[in-house]
């Protein structure tokens, strides 16, 4: 069945001027627009600080998007051409009144409106406050106003609890859409058709079959110009409550009763309550984290962590974080997950690992095989190259008995014609739709933060730094060691099996 186009809408972007509209938000509307599900109907409005008119923010994009078609990505052509006309600009102050009531003529009391929140956590509550007390978030019969927030959402339990409760204060949470752009991604979306769609896959998705779990997000960037941001942050605030719990959930939900958004936030959410939450002396052994050192990365000799501008010298601020957690439920009672996520590593990849229990091996017991028969595994590489493999192991030919491993494999690109998408795209058409499902609830926020609470607890009280990893590496020894102790190795990052059951990039 195909999508109906959205309805009549007007997008207001909140830090039009940024990084995030020009390279994601208007590429991924351009797309929409080319595949016309959004019409003639949907307008952007801009707000900058940055003092222009209509014309500043459309040559600012026609400028980015020339540049984007220098590098042969076809996003400048009709679909931009018929978007350009509906782009408006209003330069203001987001904590000014003034800006909210020319927003508010600039709509009217009738008009569809998705407010988007592309600016810094500091800003999110003010302007969530200030909409409402203009009116703007105000719904009636046929016209509805939501409010999409970019991640960080908090910096930790207390802070998203506060935040929660300042925008709940003012809107509800069915006007809510908390943002996590890994969830835009093909193979995200497809992990529960994957699992529920498969008796052959859901049969075997439990504590009785499944060994472990790994989930990675991996990065070859460095912290590069955002140190200062970086050094408040770290590894751990910036992609653990948010990306990786929300992969996590992805795969540990129980089958919701139907495909109703809340029905699927609602198990998302158990899952996160369920999470083990650590004692203190817990949390220094289930947790390890690193930063990198000088060294060459990619033919650029790359400054140590510590030595990048508007970092500070003595910054105990990690670039890498492996944790071991527990989801204390029927279905996953004593399965541990690892998650682990860096800067500066040997290869951009996001992956979850399904590693299978060994087979009881009572028919190899007599053989070679016994020794070196690999467990099942199933592979989701989420980016950069979409896709799922199944590892198996055969027979080799010849008269011995000797096992190959092999590889179901299954990629995106070769089977469907995706083309080049920012991830955006169903994202914001569920913005306009008025779809949940892959947006963040604030429970599911909250119980997020509640596990990585000991951790940032401990590490706060920890004078001492981070270990040193190379860049280019893995990560720290430390992260081996967190795995290795329990018998079990990370999956090699970039590696994804091919065909024919050998490794390949």
């Amino acid at each position: 069945m195909n999508a109906a186009p959205t309805p009549p809408v007007t997008l207001v972007i909140f830090g039009a001027t940024g990084d995030l509209t020009r390279r994601l938000l208007v590429p991924a509307i351009i797309n929409l627009t080319r595949q016309r599900l959004v019409g003639d109907d949907l307008h952007i409005l801009g707000i900058g600080i940055e003092a222009g008119d209509d014309g500043f923010l459309r040559g600012r994009l026609d400028a980015f998007l020339e540049h984007l078609n220098g590098e042969e990505q076809t996003v400048k052509d009709e679909a931009w051409e018929s978007l350009r006309g509906r782009i408006s600009y209003m330069a203001g102050d987001f904590t000014k009144e003034d800006i909210f009531i020319e927003i508010g003529k600039r709509l009217g009391p009738n008009a569809n409106a998705a407010f988007y929140l592309a600016v810094p956590p500091s800003f999110f509550g003010t302007i969530i406050e200030k909409l409402a007390a203009h009116g703007l978030t105000d719904e009636s019969e046929g016209v509805f106003r939501r409010v999409a927030i970019e991640k960080p959402f908090g910096t930790d339990l207390a802070s998203a609890r506060a935040l929660n409760a300042q925008i709940l204060a003012q809107i509800d949470e069915s006007q809510v859409y908390r943002l996590d752009h890994f969830l835009g991604k093909e193979t995200v979306q497809n992990l529960m058709t994957a699992r529920f769609a498969n008796m052959i896959i859901e049969s075997l998705w439990n504590s009785r079959y499944i060994d472990h779990v790994q989930i990675t997000a991996a990065e070859i960037v460095d912290v590069g110009s955002r140190g200062k941001f970086y050094d408040a942050t770290g590894a751990l605030r910036d992609m653990v409550p948010n990306h990786l719990f929300q992969l996590l959930a992805m795969i540990a939900m129980e089958p919701p009763n139907s495909f109703d958004a809340e029905a699927i936030r609602n198990e998302k959410s158990k899952v996160l309550k369920a999470l083990r939450i650590y004692t203190p002396e817990e949390a220094k052994t289930h947790g390890v984290r690193g930063a990198y050192a000088a060294g060459p990365l990619n033919g650029v000799d790359l400054p140590a962590y510590r030595d990048t501008k508007d970092v500070s010298p003595d910054s105990r601020t990690e670039t890498y974080v492996a944790l071991k957690l527990y989801a204390d439920t029927w279905r996953w009672a004593g399965v541990p997950f690892y998650l682990r996520t860096g800067k500066a590593l040997t290869a951009r990849d996001t992956e979850i690992v399904i590693t299978f229990q060994p087979v009881p091996f009572a028919q190899f017991r007599e053989t070679e095989v016994n020794r070196r028969l690999p467990p099942n595994r199933l592979v989701i590489q989420v980016q950069p190259d979409e896709g799922m493999s199944m590892e198996i192991s055969i027979k080799s030919p010849g008269l011995s008995v000797d096992t190959t491993p092999v590889s179901l494999d299954f990629r995106y690109a070769d089977k469907f014609d995706i083309g080049k998408t920012t991830g955006y795209e169903s994202l914001l058409y569920d913005l306009f739709i008025g779809d949940q499902t892959l947006f963040q609830r604030a429970d599911g926020i909250e119980a997020g933060w509640a596990a990585v609470q000991p951790f940032l607890d401990t590490w706060a009280g920890d004078t001492s730094t981070p270990e040193a990893y190379a860049p280019g590496s893995m990560g720290p020894s430390c992260a081996d060691a967190l795995i290795e102790r329990d018998g079990r190795k990370w999956h090699e990052l970039g590696v994804i099996p091919d065909g024919d059951g050998k490794n390949g990039k």
